[in-house]
């Protein structure tokens, strides 16, 4: 049986991979999720949710981990996360509305938070941005276990605190979605992307003379000519 080998580049790995297991096992378990919460089974929708975060916190890890990072594996990410982040807050209002009527600003500033720099760089790029920056990663931490508390009867601080780092995290994103010409996967802070810009080529500025350097006959009767003198 074939297999890719170790530490290999992006791109070159098969599409079994674990973390592409666990990035589909995360989208699989959203029609769970939404079963779940219809159905009001609270306790079982709380567990289930706490498998779906703990894939998300373990497939990033184990693909640097095992070297599978793959494009593919990016977008499983990607898609696992924006289905999940989706699906939550219409699964918490049907298991617990009178919570997230009373915590209704922080729940509509979460679903703004994602879905906003999702459609900005659909329009920009035509595809979903998978930029997996620093700050995304401490906020869906934050954000997911302060939501657990929070539905298991905690206090509402925790949720509100992650509230604020996702709003910074996202905005974050949406400066690198303005910045950036062109997609780019991977991308862990708005530092990295100034720096992707400076290596990119300067285009030509209006006005400026283009030289292209002449062939054959021309050329050779180019460096032959010389500027005429005028003699008085």
């Amino acid at each position: 049986m074939s297999g890719a080998p170790a530490g290999q580049q992006p791109g070159a790995a098969t599409l079994v991979t674990v973390p592409n297991l666990l990035s589909g096992l995360r989208i699989a378990l959203v029609p769970v999720l939404l079963y779940l919460a219809w159905t009001a089974r609270s306790t079982a929708f709380l567990i289930t949710l706490s498998a779906s975060l703990l894939s998300d916190l373990f497939d990033g890890y184990l693909a640097r981990r095992l070297g599978q990072a793959t494009q593919l594996g990016t977008l499983l990410d990607s898609y696992g996360d924006f289905a999940t982040y989706l699906a939550v807050p219409l699964c918490a209002w049907w298991l617990w509305p009178e919570l997230i009527r009373r915590e209704a600003w922080y729940a509509a500033a979460i679903v703004a938070s994602y879905t906003f720099p999702i459609a900005l760089g659909y329009l920009k790029f035509g595809r979903l941005t998978s930029y997996h920056t620093y700050g995304a990663k401490l906020s869906s931490v934050v954000v997911g276990s302060s939501a657990l508390l929070l539905f298991a009867g905690g206090p509402p601080l925790p949720f509100r605190i992650a509230t604020w780092v996702l709003v910074v995290a996202e905005l974050e994103e949406i400066a690198i979605t303005t910045l950036l010409p062109e997609w780019r996967s991977n991308v862990p802070s708005i530092f990295h992307a100034r720096r992707l810009l400076r290596k990119q080529p300067s285009p030509p500025r209006q006005g400026d003379r283009l030289e292209y350097p002449a062939s054959g006959a021309e050329g050779a009767a180019r460096s032959e000519a010389k500027p005429s003198e005028v003699s008085s």
